[in-house]
């Protein structure tokens, strides 16, 4: 009857999978507990240091867990993980970064394979990179998985790149990634502070119904005709968001957020701020500097005059041009 945690939905989004008959296999330097302690997929008997696995005793016929703590060697992991999940398209393959940043070692890997490989060779993997993404004061080379850089790389629905609000959300977008008949990389923005964000949780009825969201519309928004500005942003930042506004008692703002990046869904975004009036300003806000983030990519593909979808003037909050992350 209690609202469920990240690392809950994450395993319960495991466990059906396996339970279904779809293998899940992950690596990464923390997987076995995730670098945060969220995943508790491995338990060490103090005594003896034999492992155990829950998630490999769910049912006598499911199918094949595997985790893997794996060394800082992103480049040849990573690689490793991308063709094994050529080779096996009916099941779910994660590699997951330590932090987001350190996904920069393994870039070739990246650019030669994963954004390039169906449209090189015709190649397609569903493996899934798992990025901590979040500035929380942990300074450069831990705070950013540079989400601009996979955001520059995307053409053709080649990829697929999201930064997500809530548990459900990640249950459904990791079982869409093996009951789809596509086959697509997906890149998730992780969290860090979300993981035990008493307010980041989803209901189990969330998870048992409906499915994944491209865009979240705000439950507490006001009618539309008293909206003065609508902010339209992604990942923790929302939740610092809602609060700034309850504390300023503003009942004139509605706060969107967008969970998948791409493939970008411009018809659905187009439908929900249909319901705002004509000349409403929208400002997109995240907390990457100016030059990195999703601000070039979203003004690129949806402004090119200052104005979204020629209706409703877009502009941007960051923090100012850096050359370092944080």
């Amino acid at each position: 009857d209690k609202a469920l945690d990240w690392g809950t939905a994450e395993a319960l989004a495991f466990a059906s999978l396996l339970v279904e008959g779809h293998r899940v296999r992950m690596s990464g330097q923390d997987s076995g507990r995730g670098t945060f302690s969220h995943r508790h997929a491995v338990f060490y008997d103090e005594t003896s240091g034999a492992e155990h696995i829950p998630l490999q005793q769910l049912t006598d016929d499911q199918a094949r867990f595997q985790v893997y703590d794996s060394p800082l060697s992103e480049i040849g992991v990573l690689g490793f993980e991308y063709g094994y999940s050529l080779d096996t398209p009916d099941g779910l393959t994660l590699w997951e970064a330590q932090f987001g940043d350190f996904c920069n070692v393994a870039q070739v890997i990246i650019d030669q394979f994963i954004t390039s490989g169906e449209d090189k060779w015709g190649r397609l993997s569903g493996l899934v990179m798992l990025l901590p993404h979040g500035f929380e004061g942990q300074g450069p080379e831990h705070s950013s998985a540079r989400l601009e850089r996979f955001l520059n790389l995307c053409a053709e629905d080649n990829i697929q790149v999201v930064n997500l609000t809530t548990p459900a959300q990640i249950f459904h977008v990791l079982r869409r990634q093996v009951l789809r008949p596509l086959r697509k990389p997906l890149i998730v923005m992780s969290p860090k502070s979300l993981l035990r964000l008493p307010a980041a949780t989803s209901e189990l009825s969330e998870l048992t119904n409906g499915g994944f969201r491209r865009i979240i519309e705000d439950p507490r928004a006001p009618e539309p005709s008293s909206v003065r500005r609508i902010v339209l942003t992604s990942g923790k930042i929302y939740y610092e968001l809602v609060d700034a506004r309850a504390e300023a008692e503003r009942d004139d703002v509605a706060i969107l957020r967008l969970e998948q990046y791409y493939p970008l869904d411009v018809d659905l975004l187009r439908s929900v701020l249909d319901r705002y009036a004509d000349g409403t300003p929208v400002v997109w806000v995240q907390e990457e500097p100016r030059n990195m983030g999703a601000w070039s990519f979203l003004k690129l593909r949806l402004s090119s005059d200052g104005m979204l979808f020629g209706r409703w003037p877009f502009s941007c909050v960051s923090r100012p041009e850096s050359a370092s992350p944080a």
